[in-house]
């Protein structure tokens, strides 16, 4: 589930898919699970309970396993949990941002200062990045949906921001192919279910940080930066990890682990 800035370390990805597909279904029970704590345990009446759902649905997480992470919170079978969000920087200044679910803040804390700090990176004080990033909804469609061309129109004619599509990347990837569709914060709710109406349901609808800008990274530094994202995606209370990095084909298909 981490979303990284882009997709130049592609290569890096694919070989992480199989260690995060393990934890995947953990994660997104985890999210519906506070979701539905968080307001009406009813998808149609709580947003943001609707949009877990949703990318448990796109995940192919059995029903058995969504209505029992529901339960849960309305049968009081969690313990409490915390969302944190942790800031920093990586080798050559990239910018990193960690969203965490705990149940125990100090176990999580020490775990992502550890991941830092034994990869060239550090923790910063909270805001020390975000204010360079822009807090957004986003919307994936498989390049099945329709053309770039009928993608844009139905997303302007939705009140989206912006759209990006790439139609050639290989599948295991994960944002590609297909479209990306962004929308103001609060409207992500609204867009996603105007366009489903037309192109049918979003691949994974989701609110996420997008960097305003990239840091170039090139050489060993590509490598202690890949080690730093894979320590950080290894953690249970980790959720979503989002960094702004530029890096090269050819130095994502060197450092690749």
């Amino acid at each position: 589930m981490a979303g990284h800035s882009k997709f130049k370390n592609i290569m890096h990805k694919k070989g992480r898919q199989d260690a995060l597909r393990s934890k995947l279904f953990s994660r997104l029970s985890r999210e519906i699970t506070v979701a539905a704590k968080s307001g009406l345990p009813d998808p149609v009446m709580n947003p943001r309970l609707r949009l877990a759902v949703n990318n448990a649905k796109a995940e192919s997480m059995p029903k058995d396993n969504i209505d029992r992470a529901i339960k849960k919170a309305v049968g009081g079978e969690v313990d409490a949990m915390e969302e944190i969000r942790y800031e920093g920087r990586g080798p050559g200044g990239v910018q990193i941002i960690v969203e965490v679910l705990t149940d125990n803040r100090n176990r999580a804390a020490s775990a992502v200062r550890a991941a830092f700090s034994k990869n060239g990176g550090a923790l910063g004080e909270t805001g020390s990045v975000t204010f360079m990033w822009d807090r957004v909804g986003k919307i994936h469609y498989p390049a099945e949906a329709g053309s770039e061309d009928t993608v844009m129109e139905a997303a302007i004619e939705a009140g989206a921001q912006d759209v990006e599509s790439d139609l050639v990347k290989p599948d295991i990837y994960e944002d590609a192919p297909g479209h990306t569709i962004w929308t103001a914060f609060e409207d992500l709710n609204e867009v996603a279910e105007a366009m489903s109406k037309g192109l049918g349901d979003p691949k994974s609808t989701a609110i996420v940080w997008k960097p305003q800008s990239e840091v170039s990274l090139t050489g060993d530094a590509v490598g202690t930066l890949f080690k730093l994202l894979d320590a950080l995606d290894a953690e249970d209370d980790v959720q979503q990890v989002y960094s702004n990095e530029d890096i090269s084909d050819e130095d994502a298909a060197k450092y690749a682990g």
